[in-house]
């Protein structure tokens, strides 16, 4: 029996850097910023990394170096790139079991481009993005504690809600980090979902979209949190840290001072080792310094696996600190601030 087994992208990344590539101000772009370079131009690269990413297996390699039984569902290539996703697995600790090569497409590739403090990432969906509920064990992966389900896109979207009912079926929990497709044409579908899942993963923005409450409003923001989701719900909040609910109370922590290399998993190392020390009966003011001290160590260096920890390791950085405020005190604070009715 698995521990955990994992669903979500499997990607070959490479890593870009060249000063040549220059910030500029492009009001095209919903950031108002671009990278660019000379139209015809050779540009010389400064280094270039070669690497695997993906939610999918990201996440599989947190939860298999922190000591837990790890499988991965999921698609590659039948090219180089493939086989060396499933190799890179299998020296990590996760099981390839469930891992498929498909002659439909060939490996996703990201391409990260990086120049100064600026990165803009290509993707190339393949074959990662094809999962279909005929490529899945069903009869096998039932015996598992978790799922970690993190973004689907592309075919794959369609067993989105299928993975989740599955879980909840056969008593598997459920931890999930949605991807663009969930939280865009599939919103309504994550939205019923909500009451099936143990603990949810989002950023600030993807809080906001799902609750329909400005992420300023934090405290009103994890009150209706806690009317649809009955386990935990996890806000990440980039340099300001992050907030977590269990619907009693609230955690906050920020982060630690450290420098960094490159950001690319950062999300994946926080989510998947926050849930890690869930499982293996750690509190919710662990969890949280183990995802924070996992993502740290990811961006020490390139690559989205390349700085993660291992079990019984916390990194140099101390632990982060983190409140915690009972609900109803939160609520009492919130009646008190309303303005009065006539």
């Amino acid at each position: 029996m698995f521990d955990v087994i994992t669903f979500g992208s499997a990607t070959r990344d490479i890593f870009v850097r060249s000063k040549e590539l220059k910030t500029i101000e492009a009001n095209d772009f919903p950031t108002g910023k671009a990278l660019a370079v000379g139209a015809g131009a050779k540009v010389y690269v400064d280094e270039m990394t070669f690497a695997s990413g993906g939610g999918g297996t990201n996440s599989a390699a947190t939860f298999a170096l922190q000591g837990l039984q790890t499988s991965y569902v999921g698609l590659v290539g039948d090219d180089v790139g493939g086989r060396e996703l499933i190799r890179e697995m299998e020296r990590l600790g996760v099981s390839s079991y469930f891992m498929k090569i498909s002659q439909k497409a060939k490996t996703s590739y990201s391409i990260i481009l990086s120049g100064n403090d600026e990165r803009t990432i290509l993707v190339s969906e393949g074959a990662s993005h094809l999962l279909t509920d005929e490529d899945i064990d069903w009869n096998k992966i039932k015996e598992t504690k978790w799922f970690y389900v993190a973004g689907l896109s592309g075919e794959s979207s369609k067993v989105f809600g299928v993975i989740i009912n599955f879980a909840k079926e056969h008593g598997i929990k459920v931890a999930v980090n949605p991807g663009k497709e969930q939280l865009g044409k599939d919103l309504d579908l994550l939205k019923s979902l909500l009451p099936k899942i143990d603990i949810l993963l989002l950023n600030q923005e993807e809080a906001s979209l799902i609750t329909g409450i400005d992420y300023h409003q934090e405290e009103a923001l994890f009150q209706k949190f806690d009317e649809l989701v009955p386990g935990i719900a996890l806000m990440s909040k980039g340099p300001e840290g992050v907030t977590v609910s269990d619907g009693e109370n609230l955690y906050r922590a920020g982060i630690p001072e450290s420098p960094y290399v490159d950001r690319t998993g950062a999300g994946d190392s926080f989510g998947s080792g926050f849930v890690s020390a869930i499982i293996n009966g750690r509190t919710i003011e662990e969890a949280i310094q183990l995802g924070t001290a996992n993502a740290t160590g990811n961006i020490q260096e390139i690559g989205a696996k390349t700085g993660l920890l291992k079990k019984g390791e916390w990194g140099p950085w101390e632990r982060v600190k983190v409140s915690v405020t009972p609900l109803k005190q939160v609520a009492a604070a919130s009646k008190e601030a309303a303005p009065a009715t006539k």
